[in-house]
């Protein structure tokens, strides 16, 4: 298994249908207790919407670099149109839905403060799809089949995959041999018949087959199990902190593979099992074993829990870790748009995130004390560092002395910085604009007219702080010293 299963999703489609859903947090701070009764108080602060459900599956493939063709059913509601046309905009999704009028669009409200979720809001009712609607979404998959490489069934029991159509979705995909990834939460579990790969979890198989996979022998009972009774091809039954275990046909006859968890931390497993179904099918579109496309989805997952919130996983994130870079080395180094989305969850938990740049060539003690006072202003530090191709236009044919990879690596291990990335141009503007932090911090010889980016987070109501600096100390300085051999540079 290599990062190079990664590189081929680009531009692969997938079909997803199912329970699409609308996540609401609302972030505030409980300081009392109510008068009223024995309940938190909670103080708001701030609200963030975003896709959920079925609708997630979708969010994962497109950071995960393929292209999805979204379809689901939605109330003729405020959620609704907000669901069917900012959010999947945003997230550059192609949505397709069936609306029911009287009917709400299926929400989710999570009340959180800390981090944690002290109550959810479940704003929902089961849709029942009439035979037209069941048919106009046979006819958007059959207009669509010949471009897509794969197709998810993302089941939460919100009644949007009757089994009418479960059966004809199936039955289209046979017909095109197109792998068909099912996530089940029926207890009718006959209802996948034909599909390639079922991905029930361990409290589902407990539910579904009545085994509680305790152990490596009753996860293997519990996909066997599953396997006869849906009459799917392969089973791939996740186990949260137990890893994974697969029934694959292609593997030795009727061989069980146990697959152990490469999650290093864990701070939420929300959204994970959809982060393992976007991995497994894109991988199965491309061509991957059934085994294979479950160990990819594992290394997915271990990124996903180590996220607060219904966190996405990045192509980039996916390839370091297939490709043997070890997260604990640098978990704070990522690509921009993974810089973004965690930004973005950070101020939705009502953070405040500063941002500072440079080259930081050779880390000297007047960068770390830059770095200290930068991170006391702020609640998490980003750290923007110039590409060595943009190092090179700024500062000579000579620099950087150090590579991007080794600058990226030395300046996470500086416990003031939270999260750090690279910019390709000659300046962070971009940057900063897709980031929008809170704060732009730079150190004091700098002035306010002579900061990049200054009048752009002024304009969106962010500030610019200037930090005294360590004086004495520069990268110049040293590498002339050296280059005199009055210093030593290891």
């Amino acid at each position: 298994m290599n990062s190079s299963w990664v590189a081929k999703w680009r531009g692969v489609r997938v079909f997803v249908l199912g329970d699409v859903m609308l996540d609401k947090f609302v972030h505030g701070r409980v300081e009392r207790i109510s008068p009223e009764a024995p309940i938190p108080v909670l103080h708001h602060q701030s609200e963030e919407v975003m896709l959920g459900g079925a609708a997630n599956v979708a969010r994962n493939i497109i950071a995960l670099g393929g292209e999805v063709l979204l379809v689901g059913a939605l109330g003729d509601d405020e959620a609704g149109d907000l669901v069917a046309g900012l959010l999947v905009a945003q997230d550059r999704i192609e949505g397709r839905f069936v609306r029911e009028a009287n009917h709400p669009t299926t929400t989710k409200v999570r009340y959180v403060s800390g981090g944690q979720q002290i109550m959810r809001l479940d704003i929902e009712r089961p849709f029942n799809l009439d035979a037209q609607k069941i048919q106009a979404i046979c006819d958007w998959l059959a207009g669509a089949a010949d471009s897509v490489s794969a197709i998810v069934l993302s089941d939460y029991a919100k009644g949007v995959l009757p089994p009418a159509l479960i059966e004809r979705v199936v039955a289209i995909a046979k017909a095109r041999r197109i792998p068909v990834v099912v996530d089940p939460k029926s207890p009718d579990i006959s209802r996948y018949a034909g599909a390639t790969v079922l991905t029930p979890n361990g409290s589902e198989a407990a539910t579904m087959v009545g085994i509680q996979c305790a152990n490596d022998d009753h996860a293997e009972d519990a996909v066997r199990i599953f396997r006869d009774r849906a009459k799917v091809e392969a089973v791939v039954l996740t186990r949260g902190a137990d890893g994974m275990t697969i029934f694959d046909p292609d593997e030795a006859e009727g061989a069980v593979t146990h697959v152990p968890t490469v999650a290093s931390q864990v701070f939420d497993v929300s959204g994970a099992g959809d982060t393992v179904v976007a991995a497994l099918a894109l991988a199965l579109a491309c061509g991957a074993s059934v085994t294979t496309a479950a160990r990819i989805g594992n290394a997915a997952a271990g990124i996903a829990v180590s996220k607060r919130g219904t966190a996405v996983v990045h192509a980039e994130e996916l390839s370091a870790v297939l490709g043997g870079v070890k997260t604990g080395d640098d978990p704070k180094v990522v690509g921009n748009e993974a810089a973004s989305a965690i930004v973005a969850d950070w101020k939705a938990k009502g953070l405040k995130v500063g941002l500072t740049n440079g080259c930081f060539d050779l880390l000297h003690p007047g960068h770390v004390e830059l770095l200290k006072r930068s991170r006391a202003a702020c609640d998490r530090l980003v750290v923007a560092l110039n590409s060595d191709a943009s190092v090179r236009r700024l500062k000579g044919e000579i620099r950087p002395v150090q590579n991007e990879h080794a600058r990226s690596i030395v300046m996470a291990a500086i416990e003031s910085v939270d999260l750090v990335t690279l910019f390709e141009e000659n300046t962070p503007l971009r940057l900063i604009g897709l980031l929008r932090p809170d704060y732009l911090i730079k150190g004091a010889d700098y002035t306010l007219a002579t900061v990049i980016g200054a009048d752009l987070v002024h304009a969106y109501g962010g500030k610019v702080i200037l930090v005294p600096l360590e004086r004495g100390h520069s990268t110049t300085s040293i590498i002339a010293r050296a280059s005199a051999g009055r210093y030593d540079v290891d």
